[in-house]
């Protein structure tokens, strides 16, 4: 690939060093994923200009017209404090009409909002949890359909954010005060969804019109207590110390019979199209002991970190850190390319 111009878009908080300090281990650090893109990139011989943003889209537009980017690597995973405000940032992109990897913006917004995701998935036969939306400020009633044990999450929000062990709730009074607490805490509407026991999967998927699927990815609980739930809390993922102590890690499913893991990735791609999902995604999934396939949410624009679940899930492809960034960004500039024609 040609040596290129690459903005690269962070959150304001996230801003990688230029100069790693002494004694620092980036792979511990808030802005881990930004680190390792933008110093693959540099180290790869491309111009990369890392721009921290807040709520101030003029900064993009500056940076555009002094850096005059070949591409925008997006990285943001909110905007003005939204989680659901930036699928407007890589719209603002395309006014621009600077080529940007990952996900446009209608993939971003049906996948963001998991209510709508899971309506259309449902349109399509895809199998989900059954669910309720509980906006904010409002009667707080489960219906007779929805029985416990129940799972409680913000509608939008991602990477866990709210998610804990007492997010899986057993009565209607445990499910009233969870639900109060992604209102008040989180600050956005819940979805209560049926809990659906069974081995937490994901499926990363590369591409556009033709999809690369990744080899499927487990989470295991190796050492969880009996009376712990299973569940990808925010500790789960993001506390170091937490997933030492229980075992927590992640690595390709075994003991799939190849059937069943065709329909796993089956499954993978026929969401990433109904979504209208492009550039890369991770499904993430359940598997019940008989053996059906529940989707719980997609999402666009995962996490790029080395080591972390997608790029370990394309090492095991044959496809290096450096060599799966360089697709994504070749995906950016040729949607760009067919958009212009």
């Amino acid at each position: 690939m040609r040596k290129l111009r690459v903005l690269a878009l962070v959150h304001k908080e996230l801003l990688p060093p230029d100069n790693l300090p002494e004694g620092v281990d980036p792979a511990t650090q808030p802005w881990r994923t930004e680190y390792d893109v933008v110093t693959t990139l540099r180290g790869a011989g491309h111009e990369v200009k890392t721009l921290g943003i807040g709520s101030d889209l003029g900064l993009v537009r500056v940076a555009i017209e002094e850096f005059k980017p070949h591409v925008a690597f997006n990285l943001l995973e909110e905007f003005h404090g939204e989680a659901i405000y930036d699928q407007n940032v890589v719209s603002y992109l395309e006014l621009q009409r600077v080529p940007y990897t990952g996900c446009n913006p209608r993939g971003i917004m049906l996948a963001r909002d998991k209510a709508i995701s899971k309506k259309v998935l449902t349109y399509h036969r895809i199998r989900v949890p059954d669910f309720v939306v509980f906006p904010m400020k409002q009667r707080i009633a489960r219906p007779r359909r929805l029985e416990f044990p129940l799972m409680v999450k913000s509608l939008v929000e991602e990477s866990s954010f709210g998610i804990a062990q007492a997010s899986l709730v057993r009565g209607d009074e445990a499910l009233r005060e969870r639900v109060l607490f992604v209102h008040e805490k989180i600050g956005t509407d819940a979805i209560v969804e049926q809990y659906i026991e069974g081995r937490e999967l994901y499926v990363s998927l590369l591409g556009d019109r033709r999809l690369t699927v990744l080899p499927v990815w487990e989470l295991l609980f190796t050492r969880m207590p009996e009376e712990t739930a299973r569940i990808a809390t925010a500790k789960v993922k993001w506390d170091f110390k937490y997933q030492e102590k229980h075992g927590i890690r992640s690595e390709r499913a075994q003991n799939l019979p190849p059937a069943l893991e065709e329909r796993i990735r089956q499954v993978g791609k026929r969401v990433y199209r109904s979504l209208m999902l492009s550039g890369y995604a991770r499904i993430d999934l359940r598997l019940t002991d008989d053996e059906k396939i529940y989707v719980l949410e997609a999402n666009p624009n995962p996490q790029l970190a080395y080591g972390e679940d997608f790029a370990e899930s394309a090492h095991a492809a044959g496809i290096s850190y450096a060599e799966l960034l360089v697709r994504i960004i070749r995906m950016a500039l040729r949607r760009r390319n067919v958009a212009a024609t």
